[in-house]
């Protein structure tokens, strides 16, 4: 089994919510996924940061100021944030393959 983690900031000084796909893999890649996203405690209150990932089952997350949420899914095909304006945090992925030798 292989195991690889992806981690990166976001941060939305614009006028408006952004939505960015940060990773993406064709299907059967991935056995598995761990997502996580964390939105800063400096982030406005009001609206939460959300983040969806494609897999068996879809996975969602939201996480409000100075909060983090985490979900497991399997076969993850993709993995998108949504984030408000004054909104900044971070993501991490760990995913896991099958590699036959």
């Amino acid at each position: 089994m292989f195991q690889e983690t992806i981690c990166g900031n976001f941060n939305n000084s614009t006028g408006a919510a952004t939505t960015t796909t940060v990773w993406s893999a064709p299907p059967g890649a991935y056995f598995s996924g761990t997502f996580e996203v964390f939105n800063s405690a400096s982030s406005p209150i009001a609206t939460p940061v959300t983040a969806t990932m494609t897999s068996t089952p879809a996975g969602a997350l939201s996480a409000t100021s100075g909060n983090s949420d985490t979900q497991s899914v399997d076969q993850p095909t993709d993995f998108a944030i949504t984030v408000p304006p004054g909104a900044s945090g971070k993501y991490c992925i760990n995913l896991y393959k099958r590699v036959l030798a």
